[in-house]
C-alpha cells in the first residue's frame, strides 16, 4: 500500500463512527506512519466529527422537527418530545454536575461507542451548548488518541520482545 493510501485509509478510519481514531492510529503505525504523525493527524480529523456531527444533528432536527406547530413530521415530533425530553429530565442532574467535563472523559474513554460521534450527539440530546460541546469533544479526542498511541506502542514493544524469544 502506498504511502498515500495509507494517509487516505488513517482519514476515512478516523472519521467513521465505529472505528474513530482507535482504528485509524494503530493501523497507521502499522503501516509505517511515525506515531508522532499518525497521533496529531487522526486526533485532528477525528476532532471534526464534533462540528459536523453538530450541523448535522441541529439541521435535521430543525427540518424533521419544524418551528412552527404545524410544521415538521407529526412522529418525528411525538417521538423527539417523548424520548428525547424524558432523557433530558432523566438526565439533567447529571449534565448539571458534570456538565462539558462529563462529556470530554466519556470521549476520552477509547473503548467501542464512547467516542466523539456518540459524545456529540450525547451533548446534543442533553441540550448542552454547541462551543462547550465542541471543545469537551476535541480535548476527549485528543485524550483518547494518546491513551490509543501509548497502547499501541506498548502492544507493538511488547509483541517484539514475544516474537524474540520464540
Amino acid at each position: 500500500m502506498s504511502g498515500l493510501a495509507v494517509w487516505g485509509w488513517a482519514a476515512f478510519l478516523s472519521f467513521l463512527p465505529i472505528s474513530e481514531l482507535r482504528g485509524a492510529i494503530p493501523f497507521a503505525i502499522a503501516r509505517g506512519i511515525p506515531w508522532y504523525a499518525a497521533y496529531p493527524y487522526a486526533a485532528a480529523l477525528n476532532a471534526l466529527v464534533a462540528p459536523v456531527c453538530w450541523v448535522f444533528l441541529s439541521t435535521l432536527h430543525r427540518l424533521l422537527y419544524g418551528r412552527a406547530p404545524d410544521r415538521g413530521l407529526r412522529w418525528y415530533r411525538n417521538l423527539f418530545d417523548r424520548f428525547v425530553g424524558r432523557a433530558r429530565e432523566k438526565l439533567k442532574g447529571g449534565v448539571e454536575k458534570w456538565g462539558w467535563l462529563g462529556i470530554a472523559v466519556f470521549v476520552a474513554i477509547p473503548l467501542p461507542v464512547t467516542g466523539a460521534w456518540t459524545g456529540t450527539l450525547g451533548a446534543w440530546v442533553m441540550g448542552l451548548p454547541r462551543g462547550k460541546t465542541l471543545i469537551a469533544v476535541i480535548l476527549g479526542v485528543f485524550a483518547a488518541g494518546a491513551i490509543v498511541t501509548s497502547v499501541t506502542l506498548l502492544g507493538i514493544g511488547a509483541l517484539r520482545i514475544f516474537v524474540k524469544t520464540l
